[in-house]
């Protein structure tokens, strides 16, 4: 039996890495994906690796969504539920302000408590807040540079493939996108955009530990879907002129 796959590796395969499997002149051209330590390389020709901003973040992320550690993991998750849901019943502008009010309540209160405790006790602690007024939060030149090449390479790469699919470089990439397309206008009718990103967010903080869990079960069924697939889609090549792809 072969060795179960990294775990970096799981919540970065998908969809994304089948639309680029079109043929070797875009693989040549593009961006390799990403390897075992979650680092992606830029594409061929390039004169530097890929920014580390972007192994590090993916290496975050990850950590979030395998709850590694379950505290951390449940704030951000309840932060965001709880984000969107208001955002449900009520506008952005609303959101902000409301949040805006809970943190100035919480920081105005906790100082002058801790004013009222200093002059009943006579002591001078100073602000209760210096330790983060005094913390260093601006960006760095290099920094900004890291972000902005990490933002280019994924435009590059999406305009790339967005060009490919609507200029029909491989047909049956681009029938699969129209049917992707399709779908999802069937999709949009059900649900709005807000209810769509709940349903992600709750997917992207479960499926991943599920899918951990429950793995060679998963691969068993996906393997089989797979497979079935790629048979009806053999066929529809050899009956559509011009859907079969150039030999690699």
């Amino acid at each position: 039996m072969s060795a179960p796959p990294d775990r970096r590796e799981l919540p970065l395969s998908g969809s994304g890495a089948h639309w680029a499997g079109a043929g070797a002149e875009e693989r040549a051209a593009g961006a390799q994906r990403r390897d075992g330590d979650g680092a992606q390389q830029l594409p061929a020709g390039s004169p530097g690796e890929h920014p580390p901003v972007a192994t590090a973040t993916a290496s975050t992320a990850i950590d979030l969504l395998y709850w590694r550690d379950i505290k951390q993991t449940g704030i951000v998750f309840g932060s965001i539920l709880l984000l969107l849901f208001s955002l449900t019943q009520f506008s952005v502008v609303s959101v902000i302000a409301y949040l805006a009010l809970a943190a100035l309540s919480a920081t105005i209160s906790f100082r002058i408590y801790k004013s009222v405790l200093q002059a009943v006790q006579k002591t001078d602690e100073g602000h209760p807040f210096k330790a983060y007024l005094e913390m260093e939060m601006s960006l760095s030149q290099d920094q900004i540079q890291k972000y902005t090449d990490c933002l280019q390479l994924y435009v590059n790469s999406t305009v790339r493939e967005l060009r490919r699919l609507f200029l029909v470089q491989d047909l049956v990439d681009s029938l699969k996108f129209a049917v992707l397309m399709w779908l999802l206008t069937y999709v949009g009718a059900l649900f709005n955009g807000l209810t769509l990103m709940i349903m992600a967010v709750v997917s992207m903080f479960t499926l991943p530990v599920v899918y951990d869990k429950y793995q060679a079960q998963i691969d068993q069924y996906l393997g089989l879907v797979r497979t079935h697939i790629n048979t009806v889609m053999a066929k529809i090549q050899a009956k559509i002129p011009g859907a079969k792809r150039k030999a690699e």
